[in-house]
């Protein structure tokens, strides 16, 4: 039994996973190839672990219903809407992008991650706001 809840396990992963990614991007721009495959590796595992929990978690409660209402209820649902579609086509991209990198195929990696960073990116940071929003902003009563 874990001392805190699923979904801010899940979110600790998104946030883990945003900061590896950064971390990495920062150590490529600097030519530190090293330490952007660790990085990477880091935001891989990461993101793997937080797919499995959220799946087993979401397979055994079901939603949890946004309480918040007018503005802030339309900005939810902008926010959750972009997460969950580019979740859905990020998925295959990182796992191309993640693969060509392992098999050092460099100029084919580098054309697909300058696509798949950002998206990957905006999912692991937007699985943060919506938890935030979810669970601390307007909590199901």
């Amino acid at each position: 039994m874990l001392p805190i809840s699923t979904p801010t396990f899940n979110a600790i992963l998104n946030a883990t996973s945003s900061i590896f990614m950064i971390a990495g991007y920062i150590f490529i721009r600097r030519n530190n190839k090293t330490a952007h495959r660790n990085c990477m590796i880091g935001a891989m595992m990461s993101s793997s672990l937080f797919l499995i929990s959220y799946l087993i978690y979401h397979a055994f409660h079901g939603s949890t219903k946004f309480t918040g209402v007018g503005l802030v209820r339309n900005i939810y649902l902008t926010i959750l809407l972009t997460h969950t579609t580019l979740a859905v086509v990020v998925l295959p991209l990182v796992i191309t992008t993640f693969y060509r990198g392992w098999k050092s195929n460099f100029q084919r990696h580098v054309r697909i991650a300058r696509w798949t960073f950002p998206i990957w990116l905006y999912v692991s940071v937007t699985g943060v706001i919506v938890y935030f929003m979810l669970y601390h902003l307007y909590p199901a009563r």
